[in-house]
């Protein structure tokens, strides 16, 4: 048993301001990044080891890609960089008035804080949706989304009930944002390429792959232009698309809806909501709609030298009323200006407000097939939106070797159709719902 009292987080002592970072997503990663050459002592707090490329989980999800390909290690990222530090520990807790971070293993004092803690899955109060769908906020999670895809075209292959079998080719994506497009779609790109080759004695005509939106659209942060034709290469895959559609229910069988259509699925795969990762010691005053309120430095209103950027910050404008967009670039642009407002606030110059500049948005649907809202008001559709999404994915991953490993891969599908890893090497087993997992039980005591 791990002794908390024989452990510590070993920060070495100093005289430079330090800056203590939670979360090493692209807000904590850039802020760091850019802090490297500044007269501080960083410090990094964050539960997993690295660094990952979140937008293509799905691809890991969907045997397109392995975990590493998307993800890249801390201490690799910021090797070389002088007084950074890295430490595997979760942030219990931050205590304003001492300055200090609660740890498992002990407190450290700051100087400047700044939570950049991302977002979670939110599945607005129902606990059977939380506890039997399928997330994909983590690598965890989307490894468990590839196993169970694998574990029902292996278990469907060898059961002969015919009602079982429908419900293990039965897959419902609840959220029509792009990680739910993106997921759909390559989903059925493996129904219709790859699939049929692996299981000649499945009859995937009878795979049924379902999109569920409770707004009036597909792809609801984008225009209604991209939404339009999203849901038209959607249904061109086959993948059949309920808008208005809420789920009510799901008991790891039966997925119900509100006005009581059922589907019967052993798989809900969730994107249906995010919420902020918060942290017990933020005000309450300071919170608004599960995210930190921010002002125009990204300093958490109602403290000092407390800041937040990324998914968890909310700032008000006059642009974005509910705050900025929960994706990435908003995070990276405010991890690198607020570094730079560090640097003036040690000089005590004045600081200068955060600015987004919105570089537009992409989501891919399947071969030759995306969609991009530009600036300039400037929309984009089939092969030149998927042509862009594919370079500005590359171009964002962390390392040369990452990015290697993807464009090779992406290469290999493009000329074969086919996707390389195909494994279940970590077999997902819903133990308190155990049909159609005995065999994966069995293996594993085996």
């Amino acid at each position: 048993m791990l002794q908390y009292d024989k452990l510590s987080l070993n920060i070495p002592d100093t005289t430079k301001p330090r800056v203590v970072i939670i979360g090493g997503g692209f807000g904590g990663m850039n802020l760091a990044k850019s802090l490297r050459n500044t007269d501080v002592q960083v410090v990094l707090f964050d539960k997993q080891n690295y660094n990952g490329f979140w937008p293509l989980l799905y691809q890991v999800a969907t045997a397109g890609l392995e975990p590493d390909a998307i993800a890249e290690p801390f201490r690799k990222m910021f090797d070389g960089q002088n007084d950074f530090h890295y430490r595997m520990v979760r942030v219990n807790k931050i205590n304003p008035d001492a300055k200090t971070v609660t740890t498992l293993i002990g407190d450290l004092t700051y100087d400047f804080l700044v939570i950049a803690s991302g977002s979670k899955s939110n599945f607005f109060g129902n606990k059977d949706i939380e506890k039997y769908a399928f997330p994909l906020k983590t690598i965890p999670e989307a490894l468990n989304v590839r196993s169970q895809f694998l574990q029902c075209f292996e278990q469907a292959s060898i059961t002969r009930d015919p009602d079982e079998r429908q419900s293990l080719l039965n897959f419902v994506i609840a959220g029509a944002g792009p990680t739910g497009v993106e997921m759909a779609g390559s989903l059925a790109e493996m129904r219709r390429h790859v699939l049929p080759a692996d299981y000649p004695g499945l009859d995937f005509s009878q795979m049924n792959i379902y999109i569920v939106e409770g707004m009036g659209k597909v792809l609801p942060p984008m225009s209604d232009e991209a939404g339009q034709k999203a849901q038209r290469y959607l249904e061109e895959l086959g993948v059949i698309v309920k808008l208005n559609t809420f789920v009510e229910s799901y008991d790891g069988q039966t997925v119900t809806f509100k006005g009581g259509e059922q589907i019967r699925t052993q798989t809900l795969v969730w994107g249906a909501g995010v919420t902020g990762a918060l942290l017990d010691g933020i005000p309450a005053e300071s919170t608004e709609r599960g995210r930190i309120l921010v002002d125009s430095i990204n300093r958490v209103q109602g403290l000092t030298d407390v800041f937040a950027i990324g998914d968890i910050a909310f700032m008000k404008t006059e642009k974005w009323p509910k705050g900025h967009p929960g994706v990435a670039q908003p995070a990276i642009q405010q991890g690198q200006h607020l570094a730079k407002n560090i640097r003036r606030m040690l000089k005590n110059e004045p600081t200068e407000p955060f600015e987004y500049f919105d570089k537009g948005s992409l989501a891919i649907v399947g071969r030759s097939r995306a969609v991009a809202d530009l600036p300039g008001n400037i929309h984009l559709g089939g092969f030149i939106a998927w042509m862009a999404w594919l370079f500005v994915h590359i171009w964002y991953l962390v390392g040369f070797r990452s990015k290697l490993i993807v464009f090779s891969n992406w290469m290999y599908r493009l000329f074969t159709y086919q996707r390389g890893t195909r494994l279940i090497i970590r077999p997902f087993i819903r133990k308190d719902n155990p049909v159609g997992n005995e065999i994966m039980l069995k293996n594993e005591v085996a």
